[in-house]
């Protein structure tokens, strides 16, 4: 995503609960599951994952634990066939998510001469079609091995907490950017670092550790609570299984909860 002409500021903006209202990382279980790649058991546990991060956000340890799943079950992936589905089924289960918010934000700043920058956790194979989609000009995000066209399960680079910061200041050097004059935002704590490496931090739909450092530290809070669809949506099996996946991960927060609530009572008897 080359710069059409130089610019000397940039906005950086994570992606899940800040631009789009789900977790990329677990958006494309009900492609991936009719594509042959996971199993009905992955689905559950993927999308139970994602309730979780949706309702509760993810702190370090809840990161970790989604980190772990996913490299893990990755390996063995054709890469080609991830790019297809992801590709295929972009419109049907992102578009609706993005946040007019952030959308107006991407434009603003655009219009402003800053670069936008996509900065994420999740895997460059699914964040940067996400990332083209919107405009942006650059993206950071994981790197994930791939040998003789698989998915090896081990990853290169985690764009995760102190790397992000740690990337954004390479991309500014390399683009010149003055993050002094640079906007970020981001609605998870474990993105402080990336928050604090600019000149003007702001906390999107923040979880309570955020908001309290926010607070603390005098930097703008905004509640993005819009999703629009970028484009027009339409009934096809990708979106259907949409629908099915966010079914699948209902019922595992039940499931879920159900045990928590019977481990509880078994501690206390």
């Amino acid at each position: 995503m080359p710069n059409k002409h130089h610019r000397h500021a940039a906005a950086f903006f994570d992606l899940d609960r800040t631009i789009i209202a789900t977790s990329s990382a677990t958006a494309f279980t009900g492609p991936l599951f009719k594509g042959g790649l996971i199993t009905r058991k992955d689905v559950l546990r993927a999308s139970t994952a994602q309730f979780m991060f949706l309702t509760a956000g993810a702190d370090h340890q809840q990161s970790e634990r989604i980190r772990v799943f996913l490299s893990s079950l990755i390996a063995g992936w054709d890469a080609a066939q991830v790019d297809k589905i992801v590709a295929e089924t972009l419109d049907e289960l992102i578009s609706p998510t993005v946040y007019a918010e952030a959308v107006d934000l991407i434009r603003d700043h655009h219009h402003s001469d800053r670069d936008v920058v996509v900065v994420s956790a999740s895997a460059h194979a699914m964040v940067e079609p996400i990332a083209r989609m919107l405009g942006a000009d650059h993206v950071i995000a994981t790197e994930l091995v791939i040998e003789n066209g698989k998915y090896t399960g081990e990853i290169e680079y985690y764009a995760y907490a102190e790397n992000k910061a740690a990337s954004i200041a390479a991309l500014a050097e390399e683009q010149g950017y003055d993050l002094s004059r640079c906007w970020a935002y981001s609605d998870s704590v474990t993105d402080v670092p990336m928050l604090a490496s600019v000149g003007h931090p702001v906390a999107v739909n923040p979880d309570k550790q955020l908001r309290r450092h926010a607070n603390e530290n005098g930097w703008t809070i905004r509640d993005f609570v819009h999703p629009v669809p970028l484009r027009t949506r339409v009934d096809t099996p990708a979106s259907r299984a949409a629908v099915a996946t966010f079914a699948v991960a209902v019922a595992g927060a039940v499931v879920w909860i159900a045990l928590r609530r019977k481990a509880r009572r078994a501690r206390t008897s």
